[in-house]
C-alpha cells in the first residue's frame, strides 16, 4: 500500500521524507481539489459576463396553421400569395385555414448600457482572482497541516522511544532491588515501590503507542491518503532558523499572504457590482435585426423579409433597481469589515509566531542543559543507592525527573520547528520549498 502512495521511485524501504508528504498531500487532498474547482468556476463566470459583449443570435423553424383572420391575412402577405380576392369580405371575416413554415434568424447586439456590462466583467475578473488566491492559501494550509501532523508523528515515536527506555530502565531497577532485598540490604517496601514504577512505565508505553497511532491516523488524513500505513519517517533533526523583527514579518504577511489577498480582491469585485447596480439607471443602446422565410410547405417555395433596426430603452420606474443597488451597498459594507477584521487578525497571528518562535528557542535551551543535569542526577542517585545511601523514593523521585526531562526535550525540539513552520504559515510563505528547509 505504502509502495502505491508514494512518488515515483520512492520504495517502502525508503524513509518518507516531509517534501514527498507534501507533494502527495497537494495532489491528492480534497481541500486542494475544491479551492481549484472553486477558481475553475469563477474562470467561467468571468468568460460568462464577458459574452454580454458579443452579439445574441438565435435561429427559429416555426411551424403554424390557423384560420384567425389577422393570422390568414398576415401569412399570405409573408408569403407573398395576397390577391385582389382576399379582400372580399368573406375571405377577411371568414377565411380558410392557412398553414405556414417560418425560417427565422434574428438577432440582438448591445452597443451602450451606460457601461453596466464593464463593471460587471470587472467584477468577475475581480473574484477569479480572489478565487485564485484561494486556492493558494489552502495549497498553504494543506503544507501546514502536513508539517504538522509529520512533526506529530515524529513526536510520538520519541515518546514511545523514551517510554521505552524508561520501562528498560524500571525493569532493570527492579532486578537491582529484588537482588539488595534479597541480600538483606533493601526492604519488602522497596520491592513493592519498583513494582508500582515498572507497571506506572508500562502504561505509558502503552499510552505513548497509541499516541503514535493517532498521529499516523492524522498525517493520512492531512495527505489525503486514507489507506496510508505505518512507515519510516525522515527525522527532523533541531537546527536554529533565521531571525527576524515583528515588523519585518508583519511586511512581508501582508505582502504574501494570499487568504488576504483574497478578501481584498473580494473587495474590489463587490466595489464593481456596486457601481454595475449603480450603471444599471443609465440608458441602454441595442441593435437588432430579423430576417424570415415564410412558405406554404415545408419544401416549397416562399418569400422572405428582414427587419433592422435600433433601440434606445430608458428604465422610467426603478424600483427592483434601487433595491438591487441598496443591496449592493450592503454587501460592499459587509466586504470591508470583513477586509478589516482580517486585517487585525492577521497582525495578530503574525505577532503570535514571533512570540512563540522566541519562546520555544528560549525553552529549547533550557530544556538541553536540564535534560544532561537530570541524566546525572539520577547516575549518582543509582551509585549511592547502590550503595545504601540514598533511599528507593529518592531514586524513583530522580528517574521521574530525568523521563520529563526527555519529554520536555524532545516537545521543545519539535515546538521549536513548528514555530518557525508557523511563522512561515502566518507570513504566507509556507511553500514546499520553504517546508523542505525545515528537514
Amino acid at each position: 500500500m505504502i509502495i502505491c502512495l508514494l512518488p515515483a521511485g520512492i520504495t517502502a524501504q525508503e524513509p518518507l521524507t516531509l517534501r514527498q508528504a507534501i507533494q502527495l498531500a497537494l495532489k491528492q487532498s480534497p481541500d486542494t481539489d475544491a479551492a481549484r474547482s472553486t477558481a475553475e468556476e469563477a474562470k467561467a463566470g468571468v468568460t460568462l459576463a464577458r459574452t454580454q459583449y458579443l452579439p445574441q443570435v438565435n435561429f427559429t423553424e416555426d411551424m403554424s396553421r390557423g384560420d384567425d383572420p389577422v393570422y390568414v391575412f398576415g401569412t399570405r402577405l409573408r408569403q407573398h400569395r395576397f390577391t385582389q380576392a382576399d379582400f372580399a369580405l368573406d375571405a377577411l371575416n371568414d377565411p380558410d385555414p392557412i398553414g405556414n413554415f417560418a425560417t427565422r434568424i434574428s438577432g440582438e447586439w448591445l452597443l451602450f448600457d451606460s457601461l453596466r456590462t464593464q463593471k460587471s466583467v470587472h467584477s468577475a475578473d475581480f473574484m477569479h482572482r480572489s478565487a485564485a488566491s484561494s486556492a493558494k492559501a489552502t495549497d498553504q494550509k494543506v503544507v501546514f497541516d502536513v508539517v504538522q501532523a509529520y512533526q506529530g508523528v515524529l513526536y510520538a515515536e520519541r515518546q514511545v522511544d523514551v517510554a521505552q527506555h524508561e520501562l528498560e530502565t524500571a525493569e532493570a531497577l527492579l532486578s537491582s532491588v529484588d537482588d539488595h532485598v534479597k541480600a538483606g540490604l533493601a526492604v519488602e517496601s522497596d520491592r513493592m515501590s519498583s513494582q508500582v514504577n515498572v507497571a506506572a512505565r508500562r502504561q505509558s508505553l502503552i499510552g505513548a503507542q497509541g499516541d503514535l497511532d493517532l498521529a499516523w491516523a492524522q498525517l493520512s488524513l492531512a495527505m489525503g491518503a486514507p489507506g496510508l500505513k505505518a512507515s519510516r519517517l525522515q527525522p527532523i533533526e533541531p537546527k536554529s532558523f533565521p531571525k527576524s523583527e515583528f515588523e519585518e514579518e508583519l511586511q512581508t504577511a501582508i505582502e504574501n499572504r494570499q487568504d488576504l489577498a483574497a478578501l481584498g480582491e473580494a473587495q474590489s469585485a463587490q466595489g464593481a457590482a456596486e457601481s454595475a447596480a449603480r450603471l444599471s439607471f443609465g440608458p441602454r443602446v441595442s441593435a437588432y435585426g430579423n430576417w424570415e422565410d415564410d412558405r406554404q410547405t415545408l419544401g416549397g417555395a416562399g418569400a422572405n423579409n428582414w427587419v433592422a433596426g435600433v433601440q434606445i430603452s430608458v428604465d422610467v420606474l426603478p424600483i427592483g433597481k434601487r433595491a438591487q443597488l441598496a443591496k449592493e451597498k450592503a454587501a460592499k459594507s459587509l466586504a470591508d469589515a470583513h477586509l478589516n477584521a482580517y486585517q487585525q487578525q492577521v497582525r495578530l497571528q503574525v505577532r503570535q509566531a514571533h512570540i512563540q518562535r522566541r519562546t520555544t528557542e528560549l525553552s529549547l535551551e533550557t530544556a538541553r542543559a536540564a535534560i544532561d543535569q537530570a541524566t546525572e542526577s539520577l547516575r549518582i542517585l543509582k551509585n549511592r543507592y547502590e550503595s545504601g545511601l540514598a533511599t528507593i523514593t529518592d531514586l524513583l523521585r530522580a528517574a521521574d525527573v530525568e523521563r520529563e526531562a526527555q519529554t520536555n526535550y524532545w516537545h521543545a525540539v519539535y515546538g521549536h520547528t513548528m514555530a518557525y513552520a508557523q511563522m512561515l504559515f502566518a507570513t504566507g510563505t509556507l511553500t514546499p520549498d520553504a517546508a523542505e528547509d525545515l528537514q
